[in-house]
């Protein structure tokens, strides 16, 4: 079974585009985030959806990666697909990922596309709630505090079969997924502090190339 990933870089905000543009040790976000997916030789296709604004941009900051990357300018995962879906054959795994999560491990990765091949149409990498979540009124004076025991973070990629996929792309919701464990570098990569760390793990993985 084939595996094809779908990098998003308008998940949250509209300004997510240029923040996958941010410098990470000498490269664009983006670049980080294709090259650690690309290293997995069992991905067959790296997607880039590019907004029309930063279409040449994306362009740039991926030319050094022809194999087995496309960068298609649009709107929307989905209009990427529609794209591309005639060079899709069978019923591959098909994986979203959050341009913003460039340090995703490729353990993560695989863990969440060997879960959809194993029988689960529908995977989430998660993380634990690690704060105390305290629930206000409509005055934001606090009421109570959650129980975290249940609650929890989640992360992408996002694993899906063709069936699960078009149904998220077209109404996007995570009930009924599985879930599957996280990694604290998986983070979206936002901030000043975040971009501080997502330096140290870009110079950290560096070191481990050259060793």
């Amino acid at each position: 079974m084939s595996t094809i990933v779908f990098v998003t870089a308008v998940h949250h905000h509209a300004s997510d585009a240029e923040l996958a543009l941010a410098p990470v040790n000498g490269e664009a976000l983006l670049t980080h985030t294709v090259r650690g997916l690309l290293a997995l030789p069992d991905l067959d296709l790296v997607v880039v959806v590019a907004p029309e604004r930063c279409a040449q941009l994306f362009s740039a900051a991926l030319i050094d990666f022809p194999e087995r990357c496309r960068i298609v300018p649009g709107p929307s995962v989905k209009h990427a697909f529609d794209t591309v879906e005639k060079e899709i054959a069978g019923n591959p795994v098909l994986l979203v990922h959050d341009a913003l999560r460039a340090f995703t491990p490729a353990d993560t990765i695989r863990t969440v596309a060997d879960t959809v091949r194993a029988g689960s149409p529908f995977v989430v990498p998660v993380l634990p709630m690690a704060d105390t979540v305290k629930v206000t009124d409509v005055a934001k004076v606090i009421t109570g505090t959650e129980d975290r025991a249940h609650l929890r973070t989640a992360q992408t990629p996002l694993g899906f079969t063709r069936e699960t996929f078009l149904s998220y792309v077209d109404k996007p919701s995570f009930d009924g997924a599985h879930t599957v464990a996280g990694h604290p570098d998986a983070m979206r990569v936002t901030n000043s502090f975040e971009l501080k760390l997502a330096e140290a793990i870009a110079r950290a993985g560096k070191g481990e190339r050259a060793l």
